[in-house]
């Protein structure tokens, strides 16, 4: 019975936009629909690869993409993401030039058992910052560089959900030193520091959020070349403005929208100083004597925040795992709060 709901979940005819007969690439709504697909594609590729079916090709040639590589992890052989290219049929040939060229898309934790370990331990990885030491990281890094470097980086996207926005922000950000910003969609992008979201209550939560900055803000001073290395890193990346996708309800990733409100209420106190050295560092990898920047930390965003409807279940477990999933961002009926975030360098 759980096999036969696994391989329907990865059934694009089961689970998949079905209603979505046409695409236009000028519309928010159809690229994150597309992007979210083919992201789930990446999964579907390794479901298929782990029990000899074939469910992934229909969530790329339903929207006329065709499969050019495969990212494989070298330590346990698992497919980690795919590169696609876009194909368009003739009479759909001069359709939008809003469409990408080539999609770089990264799935995240399979809970199978060819990949569960590896995974568990990037995830854990990823928690420690030290995901970009990971062969995974490498191997995905180099792809898009290579991909890049061909010619298709104006119209080169980036996906990922979970675990594999992890990669493609860090992918991302790898390119955005360069002077090259990627289109990215991010689903459900892991934010180690979200616990204080859980908390109800608004003025506590606030006032924990003040405190962790004026903590992190005195320990990058404290840390010699903190202030600067994070000023200079953020002022790199601040142009890159990728597509955070976040729900409410999933406290892997609802963190960032505390991460951008606290930055705006630390500027209208009148402490944006200490409020973009918060921003900019985190207290757990200064204190660690972690070299590497913290990966989950963005200076600007799209970000775009959904909730779970409270009459789909009373289960707090299911309300998550709705939350947390990919499926969520194909929705006809997905009501999204924008917001643009951008960073604002100050004499930090």
């Amino acid at each position: 019975m759980a096999a036969k709901k696994s391989q329907k979940k990865n059934m694009f005819d089961f689970s998949g936009p079905t209603h979505l007969t046409s695409v236009n690439w000028a519309s928010p709504n159809h690229r994150r629909t597309v992007a979210a697909c083919l992201v789930q594609g990446a999964y579907a590729l390794e479901y298929d690869r782990q029990n000899h079916q074939n469910c992934a090709p229909a969530w790329w040639k339903k929207f006329d993409f065709e499969l050019k590589k495969k990212l494989i992890d070298r330590a346990d052989s698992s497919i980690f993401g795919a590169i696609y290219e876009f194909k368009p049929r003739k009479y759909i040939q001069n359709s939008s030039s809003s469409a990408p060229k080539i999609v770089i898309a990264f799935r995240g934790t399979l809970f199978k058992k060819e990949t569960f370990w590896q995974d568990i331990k990037l995830d854990l990885d990823q928690f420690m910052n030290d995901l970009s030491r990971a062969p995974r990281c490498e191997v995905a890094v180099r792809a898009v560089e290579e991909m890049t470097s061909s010619g298709a980086g104006r119209n080169l996207w980036l996906a990922g959900h979970s675990l594999g926005s992890a990669i493609a922000m860090h992918a991302g950000k790898n390119m955005a030193k360069r002077g090259i910003n990627l289109e990215a969609f991010l689903f459900n992008p892991p934010y180690p520091s979200g616990t204080v979201e859980w908390i109800p209550n608004e003025k506590l939560k606030r006032g924990i959020q003040i405190a962790s900055s004026v903590v992190a803000a005195t320990v990058a001073f404290a840390k010699k070349g903190c202030v600067e290395n994070s000023r200079e890193h953020f002022a790199q990346i601040s142009s890159w403005i990728p597509h955070l996708f976040v729900n409410s309800d999933d406290h892997f990733c609802s963190g960032y929208i505390g991460y951008f409100e606290h930055r705006e209420n630390m500027k209208k106190m009148g402490a944006g100083i200490i409020g973009n050295l918060a921003t900019r560092n985190s207290v757990r990898a200064i204190a660690l004597g972690t070299q590497t920047e913290p990966l989950h930390l963005l200076p600007s965003a799209n970000l775009l925040v959904n909730s779970v409807d409270r009459n789909l279940t009373a289960c707090p477990l299911k309300r998550m795992r709705h939350a947390h999933g990919i499926y969520q961002w194909w929705s006809q009926h997905l009501s999204l709060k924008s917001k643009e975030c951008r960073y604002r360098p100050s004499f930090s």
